[in-house]
């Protein structure tokens, strides 16, 4: 077999596992099977083959960890990606002075609690973040 049809061959199974664990790293050594490949097409020795692999698949792997590694995660209650509820609107009829109200929001009462800065006024809302069942709003 070619060497070239078998670094392809290599490169689709990191890509079929990768869709079925969800292991972006795989997918990342995916494209240093697809080097390799490349490098095999250009008639390059096995070994310089591999080391290619190596180092395009290697280096992929430690750039996107370092780019994963820098992102700032919110914790679950405020983090849109976990409740879809963040950074909806509510209307507010009134508050009481604990800076506490209920508002109807998907068609239910929710207690919703003022998160802002100031004194909070009857208006529109964003949700910032979900404690239990209690909406924590913020001026929008």
């Amino acid at each position: 077999m070619n060497q070239a049809i078998a670094w392809w061959i290599v490169a689709g199974l990191l890509v079929a596992a990768e869709l079925a664990t969800g292991t972006f790293y795989l997918l990342m050594l995916a494209v240093g099977a697809a080097a390799a490949a490349l490098a095999a097409h250009l008639g390059l020795s096995l070994p310089i083959q591999m080391v290619t692999g190596a180092v395009i698949g290697g280096a992929a792997v430690a750039l996107w960890h370092m780019r994963r590694s820098k992102q700032v995660r919110l914790p679950a209650h405020a983090d849109r990606d976990v409740n879809l509820d963040i950074g909806q609107t509510v209307q507010v009829q009134h508050w009481a002075k604990d800076g506490r109200t209920t508002v109807k929001y998907r068609g239910a009462d929710w207690q919703a609690r003022f998160q802002g800065e100031g004194q909070p006024h009857s208006g529109r809302f964003v949700i910032r973040a979900v404690d239990g069942n209690c909406l924590l709003l913020d001026a929008a």
